[in-house]
C-alpha cells in the first residue's frame, strides 16, 4: 500500500499597512553588520521591496489578536521602510508584503532567516557586475545603483574577466582570491593559464610572484623611456597592463620592442637638431654608464647676456616671490593655488636663467656631444667633450741642428772636395779626416743615453725625495693628466691612477644627487685648468696650496673603488674602504639613499625585510607585519622606513652607531682599536699636508727653487 506524504503548508503572505508593524525584541541581530540603513533605503526606492518580511500577530491578554504585528525577522528592512516614511517617499499605510507566522517561536524565525541565508559567492557577484556592464549600464551607473566606487565595479569587472579556466579553479577553491587578483594583471588568458601552470611547480605561490610573472618582459610606466616617449607609445598601438588592486606607478608597458624602437626614433630626432650645431661627433643612447666623460676636455662656453627684457621680467618673478613667502610666512599651510603660483614662477625663472651656451666654432669643430635621457625622462644633451685622439697634436716634427743638417747633407764628394782643400799633400791625413767628416755629430747611442739617463733618474729621486713640495705637485700633475687630459707621456712619474667605470654595474646611477655633485665638481674643475696639457704644470704653480689640496682630493676621489664584484674578490680593497668611510664619518643615509621596493625590499627574503624594520622600528613593529605576504610586506616595509635613516649592511659605515634604534655592527673592541689607528693616521696625514705647506712656501722664496720649476 502506497504511503500518503504529506504535503507542506506554508504560511500565508498578505499585504499589511506599514502603521501596523513594529519590531519584536526577540531579532537575534544585535550588531550592525552589511549594507547601511540608508544605502537599503535607497535600494528599496530604486527596486522596491525585494524581499517580503516575516511577521506575527500581537496578542492581548486574551490571546486574541490586536490587528497589529510584530517583527522578528526583517527589522533592517524596517528600519528602511520607516526613514522612507519619514523622508515621505513612502506613504504611512502603505501596504507591506509580509508572510505571516504563527507556528514555533519569534527567536528561531530570526535565527532561521540569518543563519539559513548563504552569501553570495564573490564570483557570481563579479560575474554579474560584468553581465550589467554588457547590458549596456556605465560603470557609474552599476556603482550609484550598489552604493560602491566605480573603481570597485572595475575591480569586479576585472576579475570576472580572468580566463574561465582559472575562475572554475577558484570557484572549486582551488585558488584564493589574492591569487586571482594577481592575474587581473595580464587580460592574456593563455599567458595566466602558463603562469598558473608555473607556480603550481614552485613553492612560491603569493600574488606578488603570479604579477612578477605576468608582467616580465614589460616595462614600467615610471621608466624613464616611458616618460620620454609619453602618449606616443599609446598613439602606437601599445598597451599597457594595469593592476587595479595596488598602486602599480601607471601601469606596465607590454611592448617593449615598440618601446624601444619609439624611444630610438624620437632620440634620433632630437639628435638631428644638435647635429646642425656644428658638432664633429654625436652619440646617442638611452643612458650612458656613470663617469663616460671621465678623460675628455670639456670646452667652455658662454651664455648668452639677458636682454632688458628678460632682466625685468626676471627681477619681477623674483619680487612676486618674496612677496607671496612674505604674506604667508606665519601661515600653518600655504594655499594651494598661492603654492601653485609659486611652482610656476619657479619654472619661469628657471626657463630664463638657463641660458644657451655659445662655443667656438673652431672648438666645435673638434669637439662633440653626448645625447641620452635623464632620469625624469627628459632629454638630457651633454656638449663640448674633446676626444683625445681629436686634440692639436702636441708632438712637433724634430728640427735637426742646422750645423748639423749642413754636414750630414752635404753630399761625399763636398766632403772629399773639402777635406783635399785642408790637406792636399798628405793623402793619409786626408784620409783619416774625409773618415772623421762622415762621422759628423751623431746622436748618442742608446745604451749610453739609458746609463746617463738611468743616473738623472736616481738623482731626480733623491732630489724630489727631499722636497715634499715639488713632489706633491708633480703627482698632482701626473693626476691631472691621466684624469682630465689621458696625456700621461706628458709626465715621467709612473704613477697610473684609474677611474672605474662602475655605472654600468649599476643602472640609474648617473640621475642621483650624488653623481650630479660630483660630476659638477669635476666639471668646475676641468674650467680651471688649461686646455694644452704642456700648460698644466705652471697653471698648478699659481695654485695656492688650499687649491692644489682641493683639486688633488678630487683627483684621488676618483680613483676609489669599493665596488663588490663577483667575478673578482677583493677583501682588502673593501677592508680598506671600511676605513676609509671610518676615516671620513661617511653617513650614507644623509646623502639621500632611502630603501624601496625596488633597490633593496623587493629583492631580498623576507627574513631580511623582517631584520631591517626590526632595528629600525623595534620587536614589535616587525611581529606585527611578519605574517604578510612578500609583496605586501616589502611595500608595508618601505613605509615604515621611510625617513627612518635606516641602511642595510653594505652601506653602514663601521664604527659609527646606526640611526634609530638600529646598534652598530662592530664589536667594542674592534671598534676601539680600528679609531685608535685611524686617529694616529689622520694624525700623520695632518703633519705631513703641514709640513709640506711650509716647504713649498720656504721653496717659493728660493731663485734656485724658482729657475727649476
Amino acid at each position: 500500500m502506497a504511503r500518503t506524504v504529506q504535503k507542506i503548508q506554508l504560511s500565508a503572505s498578505r499585504d499589511i499597512p506599514f502603521n501596523k508593524l513594529v519590531l519584536s525584541q526577540a531579532n537575534v541581530r544585535r550588531i550592525k553588520a552589511g549594507v547601511s540603513i540608508e544605502e537599503l533605503a535607497e535600494d528599496i526606492a530604486r527596486r522596491t521591496l525585494l524581499q517580503s518580511i516575516t511577521v506575527r500577530p500581537v496578542l492581548d491578554e486574551n490571546g486574541a489578536e490586536t490587528g497589529m504585528f510584530e517583527i522578528p525577522a526583517g527589522g533592517r528592512r524596517y528600519r528602511a521602510l520607516e526613514l522612507l516614511v519619514k523622508q515621505k517617499r513612502l506613504a504611512r499605510n502603505a501596504p507591506i508584503p509580509c508572510v505571516v507566522r504563527t507556528e514555533g517561536t519569534p527567536e528561531e524565525d530570526s535565527l532561521a532567516e540569518n543563519v539559513q541565508r548563504a552569501p553570495l559567492h564573490p564570483l557570481d557577484q563579479f560575474r554579474a557586475f560584468l553581465a550589467l556592464r554588457e547590458k549596456g549600464q556605465s560603470e557609474e551607473e552599476i556603482a550609484a545603483a550598489f552604493f560602491v566606487g566605480v573603481n570597485v565595479v572595475k575591480q569586479r569587472r576585472r576579475l570576472a574577466a580572468v580566463s574561465p579556466k582559472l575562475l572554475d579553479i577558484y570557484a572549486e577553491d582551488g585558488m584564493t582570491l589574492d591569487q586571482l587578483m594577481g592575474f587581473t594583471v595580464s587580460s592574456d588568458h593563455e599567458r595566466q593559464e602558463q603562469v598558473w601552470e608555473a607556480i603550481q611547480r614552485s613553492y612560491n605561490k603569493e600574488a606578488y610572484q603570479i604579477r612578477r610573472l605576468l608582467t616580465e618582459g614589460a616595462v614600467r610606466a615610471s621608466d624613464k623611456r616611458a616618460q620620454y616617449v609619453g602618449e606616443d607609445y599609446i598613439t602606437a598601438g601599445g598597451a599597457v597592463m594595469r593592476d587595479l588592486f595596488q598602486n602599480d606607478d601607471g601601469g606596465w608597458l607590454q611592448d617593449a620592442r615598440l618601446l624601444d624602437r619609439l624611444v630610438a626614433e624620437k632620440l634620433e630626432r632630437d639628435a638631428q637638431a644638435i647635429r646642425a650645431e656644428g658638432w664633429k661627433w654625436i652619440e646617442v643612447a638611452t643612458d650612458f654608464p656613470y663617469g663616460h666623460t671621465y678623460g675628455l676636455r670639456h670646452i667652455s662656453g658662454e651664455r648668452q647676456p639677458l636682454t632688458d627684457e628678460e632682466t625685468a621680467t626676471l627681477d619681477a618673478l623674483r619680487a612676486e616671490t618674496e612677496q607671496l613667502e612674505e604674506a604667508h610666512a606665519d601661515a600653518d599651510e600655504i594655499p594651494e593655488e598661492v603654492d601653485q603660483r609659486l611652482g610656476e614662477i619657479e619654472t619661469a625663472i628657471a626657463a630664463i636663467e638657463e641660458r644657451p651656451v655659445s662655443y667656438d666654432p673652431v672648438e666645435i669643430a673638434r669637439a662633440g656631444a653626448f645625447v641620452s635621457i635623464d632620469g625624469s625622462g627628459r632629454l638630457r644633451i651633454e656638449r663640448g667633450y674633446v676626444r683625445p685622439e681629436d686634440e692639436v697634436s702636441l708632438t712637433e716634427p724634430d728640427v735637426p741642428d742646422q750645423e748639423n743638417e749642413n754636414e750630414t747633407s752635404a753630399s761625399p764628394s763636398s766632403a772629399l772636395a773639402a777635406s783635399k782643400a785642408v790637406a792636399p799633400n798628405g793623402g793619409a791625413v786626408q784620409s783619416e779626416r774625409a773618415e772623421d767628416e762622415d762621422e759628423g755629430l751623431r746622436p748618442l747611442p742608446d745604451k749610453l743615453l739609458t746609463e746617463l739617463t738611468a743616473f738623472r733618474t736616481l738623482a731626480l729621486r733623491e732630489a724630489v725625495g727631499n722636497d715634499p713640495g715639488v713632489a706633491f705637485r708633480a703627482a698632482l700633475h701626473v693626476l691631472c693628466l691621466k684624469l682630465f687630459y689621458h696625456y700621461g707621456s706628458d709626465s715621467c712619474l709612473e704613477i697610473e691612477p684609474k677611474s672605474a667605470a662602475f655605472g654600468a654595474q649599476a643602472p640609474g646611477l648617473s640621475d642621483t644627487p650624488l653623481a650630479t655633485k660630483v660630476d659638477a665638481r669635476h666639471h668646475d674643475w676641468s674650467q680651471q685648468l688649461p686646455a694644452d696639457p704642456g700648460d698644466l704644470w705652471d697653471a698648478l704653480t699659481t695654485f695656492d696650496a688650499g687649491t692644489q689640496q682641493r683639486l688633488f682630493a678630487h683627483c684621488i676621489s676618483l680613483t676609489v673603488n669599493a665596488v663588490h664584484e663577483a667575478w673578482s674578490r677583493r677583501p682588502r680593497a673593501i677592508a680598506h674602504a671600511d676605513r676609509l668611510a671610518h676615516v671620513l664619518s661617511l653617513d650614507i643615509a644623509a646623502t639621500g639613499w632611502t630603501p624601496t621596493v625596488d633597490n633593496f625590499f623587493g629583492r631580498v627574503t623576507k627574513a631580511r625585510i623582517i631584520e631591517a624594520v626590526r632595528e629600525a622600528k623595534g620587536a614589535e613593529q616587525a611581529k606585527r607585519i611578519e605574517q604578510l605576504k612578500k609583496g605586501d610586506l616589502a611595500r608595508e616595509a618601505e613605509q615604515m622606513l621611510a625617513g627612518s635613516l635606516w641602511l642595510p649592511e653594505p652601506l653602514r659605515t663601521p664604527g659609527r652607531a646606526l640611526h634609530g634604534s638600529e646598534t652598530a655592527n662592530v664589536s667594542d673592541h674592534a671598534e676601539s682599536t680600528v679609531e685608535e689607528t685611524v686617529a694616529i693616521e689622520h694624525e700623520t696625514a695632518i703633519d705631513e699636508i703641514d709640513a709640506a705647506r711650509d716647504s713649498d712656501e720656504a721653496s717659493a722664496d728660493d731663485p734656485q727653487d724658482i729657475a727649476a720649476e
